[in-house]
Parts: C-alpha cells; structure tokens; sequence
C-alpha cells in the first residue's frame, strides 16, 4: 500500500468518525459505548459526554482478558465483559458509537456480546 493510499484510507476513516460523532452524545442516563480496534487488540468505553467521564472500559490489554484474541470469537467474550461491568454500575441502556469502523465482525461482535449480557442499544 502506498503513502497516498494510506492517507485517503485514514481520511476516510476519520470522516467517518466525525460524521458519527456529530449524531451521537452519550448522556449521564445512556452514555456511550466507544469502540477502537487496532492490528493486535480491541478496547471498549462507555462514555458520559455530558462530564467527559469514563465510566467503564474493557480491552484486550488488560490482564483478566489477556488471553482474548482478535477474531469475532474474542470480540464477544469482550462485549460480554463490558456489559457485565455495566450492569454492577447500574447502566443498562447505551448508545453503540462504531467510531468510524463498519458494523460486521469485531464490532458486531462486541455489540452482539453487550446485548447477550443485557445491556440495550
């Protein structure tokens, strides 16, 4: 891949992002599940907007979830975790923010997870 084709792809992807986060605010009552994918791990937030507060967060890095790999299979091992630290906090309704990435795979399967666990979209 090329320079120039590098920067149209990471244009495309940031205006993406903007275009989704001009629609979407995550309030104290639904806040907002943030989800980033990199080439080796996969991080969840829940954002309230409304302060600028995480109020939870999940990813791939951490110790507990070490073992997760970055396949559809893991995705929603993580969307599971993320609910279920939701639901001790009490949030059982969010916003789905796919921060500028396609709705399939990985982050279908991390939304898929968060539904399993019980938190609502």
């Amino acid at each position: 891949m090329s320079c120039k084709e590098l920067d149209d792809k990471l244009r495309k992807h940031a205006k993406r992002k903007v275009s989704i986060r001009k629609q979407l605010s995550g309030t104290n009552e639904r806040p907002r599940m943030s989800v980033f994918k990199s080439n080796t791990h996969m991080y969840v937030q829940v954002i309230d907007d409304s302060v600028g507060h995480t109020l939870a967060a999940a990813s791939s890095v951490e110790k507990v979830l070490k073992d997760l790999s970055r396949n559809v299979e893991g995705a929603g091992k993580l969307g599971e975790e993320i609910g279920k630290r939701l639901l001790e906090k009490g949030i059982k309704t969010v916003v789905f923010d796919r921060n500028g990435f396609k709705y399939h795979g990985i982050v279908k399967a991390i939304a898929d997870g968060a539904r399993k666990a019980g938190i609502t979209f």
